[in-house]
């Protein structure tokens, strides 16, 4: 421990034992643990705080037997491990169809792993993932130049505090620009705010920021599922702050050697968490405590720690509270009432510039008050921004960001619980008729259909039960159809399990299709814009229909000829529609591929086509002039695919010059084209191809790679290196994938840099760090599925690197020592698709439970159905509900509501024991945030 300041030459009066705020220890280990009392700072996250869970044993070792009886307060504590996971999605898209960038879509919540919250003590499991949607489409009356050309070039930017993790392309000359874009990902650590900011592009100087739109995270439940127009805030360096800090404070009495006493305030900062990158990389930090009166300003200044963001101070400094007395006028220890109602403590913390302006980290004020009933306090405070007096009152003139925020907590509970809900779900394929199924009854009460889809396409999916359920729904879909023209064009929910389908389960089959064709247009500068309005100076109408032609040729070519690489599971469901729609309208021969066309060009092949990024095929936005060429190729695309439009002679394009350019696809080759594919496609005996040609590219991005020093001489530095990992190796060094041995994050503390993992093979580990959390678990996820049936693949390894002639985490001294923590446990080895259905069932659980007025409705209406069986002459509460069977589907919804009631109690008693864990002032909730 360093005393910066000495007390002065005095004896300690005894006082009484320090009563310092009680949280839980980082360790669950009887006797309590020693750092709740001493100096040393808390090692590990605490119960409730969020980080990336790393079992220690993996889920083998998280489930297994350890899941009986019930949580017990007299057993060791808790040690739990949040994670997040957040959906950012941005209004767009044709057709009715949602998109995220994920695996293959926005709706495919594809990793659970990272979202996790490891409960020991009580032998049970429970993890947190915590998802948060948001849709923001466009923002308006952005603030103008001063000068004559008044527009913007604006994007806008979703942060983690201050760590950026997506941007959306920049959208040219607008002061109320439409973004039109999708993000999905998940975050494996804690946060306090999910903010926006729109920037204005500069090319030559830095990029101006116009404002921003900052929710804190305890406050996005209130915005959820509503749309609204929020009001951009200044972007002020004293508000842009993150991070918490360990104090306590202690009131002495002091006897000098003249007898007098003289009243003394010890403050002790212990630590800081989650301070901001600076740069890019972690800050060197320091504090400046200082005790503020009415006529005093004692200031004093810890040491600079480097290259960490969270740094441990453990230093100490005396403050004089009071003038000295006489002892013997006063027998007491006691403050003067006015002393302590004036003076605070306030702490600020700073980043150290060597050379340039020191970097304002925020602040926390505590007045010395606080010790009025005790003589010591101790707690964990959030950082706060300045209060500099300067609150713009035209907050307003800054513009507005249109948002949709959906915000959803689940604690996911052992295997165990969830075994009755999962055989009630799978049973649904069953259940004649389909309508009095779990599964369609839950999409018939949730609010939005879509909240339902998702995890029940997962869960039927993951136990091969989606192909007789969607051919179930999607046969009562046609029967309320009465045009084949109209076949599959609603959003029912058959229609939006197959689509979920396709995104889940069709992201190889894309990128082996479009990747290529895709770089190329994104690559090249040919225009193509045939809209005589949109035509710029200079512009040849016939070379751009030239080039379109080319590109429209190409990509159709490539589709038609993809019949092999169409997953299985796609196969059989468009085999079913075909033979579906032929049977419902059996005087139409058309009907049959129209019934599949609709999916796979419509709502599978054009939507990928206008959004690459969003689908992973591209690693950045397009640019503007691309983004026209690509919805011009993906209108073509998805005409051409419409059985009805090629068989008819006129087109279904609403723009002249459109109508014109499809002129030169109505040839009676494109037609056959198009019905050999969806022959191929749609036929039982068409299976996806047990491997490709050429190997199919999974994840690229720049990251910083620190050299490994194969040399003596060799300096080992970080440099900026383009990664690319496809299905048979890792670039930059032409590393075979099949060599991996293990990918694990790396301990911040290895190299002071953050976001960083390393790839374990047969030479020395390769250590990488991503720009950001997000693109971090990104990596690892990515890596660790596509390397996860490798042989020799590792059961344990080091959690920090190997420097000068040690590992830093077991100070082992060879550098072949086996390593000194478990591996990660392995997921699922198929690449694109991973499916955790413990997860997808408690979010059914959750949609159960949000709905149960609905349910309990739909109940009222099932025995008002038997009992009266007249015709309805008036609609009632009950006539939006398909109901065919009226006693099956009430004896299902009794099954339902049973197994909900069953459910409810475990989930009660978990939010109990974790709103009492977790106390205010405590590193999981610290004082600042919202109390517990």
């Amino acid at each position: 421990m360093a005393c910066r300041d000495q007390a002065p030459a005095c004896t300690p009066r005894p006082a009484a034992p320090p009563g310092t705020l009680p949280w839980p220890g980082a360790v669950p280990s009887p006797p309590p643990p020693s750092h709740l009392q001493s100096d040393q700072s808390v090692s590990g996250p605490l119960p409730g705080s969020l980080s990336t869970w790393e079992p220690g044993g993996g889920p083998a070792h998280a489930a297994g037997s350890c899941l009986q009886g019930d949580w017990q307060d007299d057993q060791a504590p808790a040690c739990t491990r949040f994670g997040l996971a957040l959906l950012a999605h941005l209004f767009h898209h044709p057709a009715g169809v949602t998109l995220l960038s994920g695996p293959i879509g926005a709706s495919s919540a594809s990793t659970a792993a990272c979202c996790q919250c490891h409960i020991a003590g009580a032998c049970h499991v429970l993890r947190c993932p915590l998802v948060v949607s948001t849709r923001h489409s466009e923002a308006k009356n952005l603030l103008p130049y001063l000068g004559p050309n008044k527009m913007r070039d604006c994007f806008c930017t979703i942060n983690l505090d201050q760590e950026e993790v997506y941007r959306t392309q920049v959208v040219e000359k607008s002061l109320s620009p439409f973004f039109s874009e999708e993000f999905y990902f998940e975050i494996p650590r804690t946060f306090q705010y999910l903010s926006f900011y729109v920037y204005d592009k500069n090319v030559l100087q830095r990029d101006l920021r116009i404002g921003k739109v900052a929710i804190k995270k305890e406050d996005l439940c209130n915005h959820s599922g509503k749309e609204t127009w929020f009001s951009l805030q200044p972007i002020d360096s004293n508000s842009e702050v993150q991070g918490k800090v360990h104090l306590e404070l202690k009131l002495n009495e002091l006897i000098t050697e003249n007898g007098t006493v003289c009243q003394q305030l010890v403050v002790h900062i212990k630590a800081c968490h989650g301070l901001p990158l600076i740069n890019g990389q972690s800050c060197d930090p320091y504090a400046t405590v200082s005790l503020v009166g009415p006529s005093r300003n004692d200031q004093k200044k810890t040491k600079v720690k480097k290259k960490t963001s969270n740094p441990q101070f453990n230093e100490i400094f005396y403050f004089e509270v009071t003038r000295s007395s006489s002892y013997t006028r006063k027998s007491q220890f006691q403050v003067e009432e006015e002393d302590i109602e004036k003076l605070e403590i306030r702490i600020d913390l700073w980043n150290n510039g060597n050379l340039v302006q020191d970097i304002f980290l925020g602040e926390i004020k505590v007045p010395v008050n606080v010790l009025r009933n005790d003589t010591s306090h101790q707690a964990w405070y959030l950082l706060q921004p300045r209060d500099n007096g300067n609150k713009s009152s035209k907050t307003d003139d800054l513009g507005s960001l249109r948002l949709n925020i959906c915000y959803t907590e689940d604690y996911v509970l052992p295997s165990e619980y969830y075994g009755p809900l999962k055989t009630l779900l799978l049973k649904s394929p069953d259940v004649q008729p389909i309508s009095a199924s779990a599964a369609y009854i839950l999409g018939e009460i949730c609010r939005d259909k879509n909240d339902a889809v998702l995890p029940l396409v997962r869960l039927l999916l993951h136990h091969d039960k989606l192909v007789p359920f969607a051919t179930a729904v999607a046969e009562l879909d046609l029967k309320d159809t009465q045009d084949a023209n109209t076949i599959f064009r609603g959003n029912s929910l058959a229609t939006r399990c197959l689509d979920e389908m396709m995104k889940i389960v069709g992201g190889h089959y894309l990128k082996v299709t479009l990747k290529p064709i895709l770089d190329e247009i994104c690559e090249s500068s040919k225009s193509c814009e045939i809209d005589p309005i949109r035509l710029k100076e200079g512009d040849n109408v016939e070379n751009n229909k030239e080039n379109l032609r080319y590109y429209v040729d190409k990509l159709f070519s490539t589709i038609i000829k993809s019949s092999m690489s169409c997953p299985t599971v796609m196969c059989d469901v468009f085999y079913s529609l075909r033979q579906m729609a032929a049977q419902r309208f059996p005087n139409d021969p058309h009907v049959q591929y129209s019934a599949v066309s609709s999916f796979v060009f419509l709502r599978f092949f054009a939507v990928a086509v206008v959004s690459p990024h969003t689908f992973h095929l591209r690693p950045h936005h397009p640019d503007a002039p691309t983004i026209r060429t690509l919805t011009l190729i993906s209108k073509t695309i998805q005409t051409l695919g419409s059985w009805g439009s090629l068989s008819k002679s006129k087109s279904s394009f609403k723009e002249t010059f459109m109508c014109e350019f499809f002129k030169m696809f109505q040839e009676e080759g494109y037609i056959l084209a198009v019905k050999k594919f969806l022959d191929e496609i749609s036929s039982t005996e068409t299976k996806e191809s047990s491997g490709t040609s050429e190997p199919v590219q999974l994840k690229e991005g720049e990251m910083y790679k620190r050299a490994q020093g194969r040399t003596r001489i060799g300096k080992k530095n970080f440099k900026k290196r383009w990664f690319c990992l496809t299905s048979r190796e890792l670039t930059y060094h032409k590393q075979p994938v099949k060599n991996i041995l293990a990918v694990e994050k790396l301990e911040d503390s290895s190299f002071n840099k953050k976001n960083m993992f390393q790839v374990i093979h047969t030479e020395k580990p390769l250590y990488v760090q991503a720009n950001n959390c997000v693109e971090a678990n990104e990596w690892i996820d990515v890596l660790c599925r596509v390397s996860r049936c490798n042989q020799n693949r590792l059961s344990s390894y080091h959690p920090s690197a190997y420097l000068n002639g040690s590992w830093l985490c077991c100070q082992e001294t060879s550098e072949s020592a086996l390593g000194c923590k478990p591996c990660t446990a392995g997921v699922p080895a198929d690449i694109q698709i991973d499916i955790d259905e413990d997860r997808e069932t408690e979010r059914i659980y959750s949609l159960f439970t949000l709905s149960l007025l609905k349910l309990q409705k739909m109940e009222e209406a099932c025995g008002t159905i038997a009992v009266y069986q007249g015709p309805q002459k008036e609609p009632d509460d009950y006539s939006n509900f398909v109901i065919e069977d009226s006693v099956t589907t009430f004896k299902t919804i009794q099954q339902i509501k049973s197994i909900i009631e069953k459910l409810d109690e475990p989930h009660e008693k978990y939010r109990k024991k974790r709103s009492s864990s977790a106390k205010y002032g405590s590193k999981e909730n610290p004082i600042g945030g919202k109390a517990s």
